[in-house]
């Protein structure tokens, strides 16, 4: 690529961000950096991060914004990430945008885009209630949207597909995407200031956000070819 990309992407749960995340790694050839794998990553392998935030989730204390920092800035470091990064579920906060800003710029680069894809709370909410979940392997499926071949019953595994408990609730879905929404809007607002937000709709089949997505990152043709056929 001839210059280094740090998409950032924003989106409530049920929003099809981790998607287009993973779509984006494909066709461009840079890494999704989501802080929840990060957070995995560092527990399970016992990382001095890893034991540090341990340390605070044991007691019942949130995890500071200089440990995610640090995560995060070890993993922009690694070989993969040479070209940039997909940035998923970072920065949460105005701390984490500004720290992002400083750790870019000791590399000599700088966000290329935020994107934020916007969907209704009604539409959040018709897609929350309708996940089902693998017992067995995980995998996810929605009742309308993407069914299993056989009702009930895991395409991947055979295991049988439940419905999460916080998938249930309606009132506490609505209430933690309102949360969202309210801790995030000043972190949007951080970037729309500065001229780097975009918002694209998520309301639509999940190929025609993702060419949204790279009509405003500013995406050539040719680079999207590159790095699918890498």
């Amino acid at each position: 690529m001839a210059s280094r990309r740090y998409v950032i992407l924003f989106g409530a749960q049920g929003s099809g961000k981790g998607t287009q995340a993973r779509l984006l790694q494909e066709k461009l050839g840079i890494p999704q950096v989501a802080t929840g794998d990060l957070f995995r990553y560092n527990l399970k392998n016992n990382t001095e991060l890893g034991q540090l935030a341990k340390g605070y989730m044991d007691r019942g204390e949130l995890v500071p914004d200089e440990v995610t920092n640090a995560m995060v800035r070890e993993r922009l470091s690694r070989e993969d990430a040479a070209d940039g990064a997909i940035l998923d579920g970072y920065p949460r906060n105005l701390n984490q945008a500004r720290a992002l800003d400083e750790m870019l710029a000791e590399w000599g680069a700088e966000v290329t885009r935020a994107i934020y894809i916007d969907v209704s709370m009604d539409e959040l909410m018709r897609r929350l209630t309708g996940r089902r979940v693998c017992r067995s392997c995980q995998a996810t499926y929605h009742v309308v949207f993407k069914p299993p071949r056989q009702e009930g019953v895991c395409d991947v595994c055979g295991g049988e597909l439940y419905q999460r408990d916080d998938d249930k609730d309606e009132a506490a879905i609505r209430r933690r995407l309102e949360i969202y929404q309210q801790e995030t809007l000043p972190v949007i607002e951080y970037y729309r200031e500065r001229g780097l937000l975009s918002e694209v709709s998520g309301e639509q089949p999940i190929e025609a956000v993702n060419a949204d997505i790279l009509k405003a990152i500013g995406v050539p043709a040719d680079d999207v070819h590159e790095a699918t056929a890498e």
